[in-house]
């Protein structure tokens, strides 16, 4: 007796539910948050900054010295080339321009991570020396995206959303 015409209808439900599962797990990891959030920040910048004027590159990897650093985003303008740091985070965000690691907060968990700052320090400093600029010439802007809140006063050049723009035109 053949039993497969029975199992088909089964079959193709799992095999639905284990899309499901593959696909919430990829929406969920830090590789697809990361790349959402850059094309946010991508997307943002095609729209509201004008093509004559500002250029666009995304994700350069640079050598070092010590290995290879990638950068989100490279805006070269008139006004000086931008060098934009781009993190897709959800919850509180505390930190200062100082301090080694920032926390991220989501009700009682607390999560520490690398300041932006300091990590957009490293890809401006490569990118200066690549280039030959000088510190008025290059310029650190970092933007965060998605459900974030500052919960301390952040420097000028930390931005949530759109934010980045007006800094940029400005």
């Amino acid at each position: 007796m053949n039993f497969a015409p029975a199992f088909q209808p089964v079959i193709q439900v799992l095999w639905y539910i284990i899309s499901l599962i593959v696909l919430a797990n990829v929406l969920k990891s830090p590789w697809f948050k990361g790349w959402m959030g850059e094309c946010l920040v991508n997307i943002s910048a095609r729209l509201f900054l004008d093509k004559n004027t500002y250029n666009l590159i995304r994700n350069v990897t640079l050598p070092t010295e010590d290995g290879t650093t990638q950068i989100d985003h490279i805006i070269v303008s008139p006004f000086g080339v931008f060098v934009v740091e781009t993190k897709n985070m959800k919850g509180w965000i505390f930190g200062s321009a100082h301090q080694r690691q920032w926390t991220q907060k989501i009700y009682k968990y607390s999560q520490k991570f690398q300041n932006p700052l300091h990590q957009n320090y490293k890809h401006v400093k490569t990118l200066q020396a690549l280039l030959g600029l000088s510190d008025a010439q290059i310029h650190s802007v970092v933007v965060f995206v998605g459900d974030a809140t500052f919960k301390t006063e952040m420097p000028a050049n930390v931005r949530w959303g759109g934010g980045y723009i007006r800094f940029i035109k400005a």
